[in-house]
């Protein structure tokens, strides 16, 4: 049918009605022309190009479907790793998240274990302080009364001197050394 088609677009389509003189007569280029294409066509025809053609297609065709489905095997396999790849980053990216997160409870816990650390140190070192001024208050006083007895017993023996006599001290000695005699035994 197609072929029938071909042939009468072709009769249709032929510069035989624009030539001048009989058509069918084989002085008239045109109609040589016409028989010479429908001899080619029947050639064709006759060892079955159209057939051939066809089939070569066909193959083309299911070479290209093939491909097609290759590259769409490929695609899915693709998409499938992208997936795959889009979720691990998804997973570093959280583990990444969780690591900040805890590096940072981390140095939060740290500045307050060296706040808490500075406070005590702080503490220790007023407390040090204090028994220092405390000990400097005491050795203070502890001086200024080893002071006061030292000029308290100064005047007392410049008082006692003055007031007494010779065997009145004589009589004191006697009765210290007896006092320590008594003591060391």
């Amino acid at each position: 049918m197609r072929y029938l088609l071909t042939l009468t677009a072709a009769l249709a389509a032929s510069p035989a009605a624009a030539a001048t003189g009989p058509f069918f007569s084989l002085n008239n280029t045109d109609f040589i022309v016409l028989l010479a294409f429908l001899l080619f066509i029947a050639v064709l025809l006759y060892f079955n190009v159209p057939s051939k053609i066809g089939e070569m297609l066909d193959k083309r065709a299911s070479g290209i479907q093939g491909e097609l489905d290759e590259a769409r095997t490929i695609r899915e396999e693709a998409q499938s790793l992208l997936a795959s790849y889009e979720r691990k980053q998804r997973e570093v990216q959280e583990q990444a998240d969780r690591i900040v997160a805890q590096a940072r409870e981390d140095a939060r816990a740290s500045a307050e274990q060296a706040k808490a650390d500075l406070e005590r140190s702080i503490e220790r070192r007023l407390q040090a302080a204090e028994e220092q001024i405390a000990s400097a208050e005491q050795a203070a006083v502890t001086e200024v009364r080893n002071r006061a007895v030292d000029i308290a017993v100064a005047v007392a023996r410049e008082v006692v001197a003055k007031q007494m006599s010779a065997e009145k001290q004589s009589e004191l000695i006697s009765s210290s050394i007896s006092t320590v005699d008594q003591r060391l035994n």
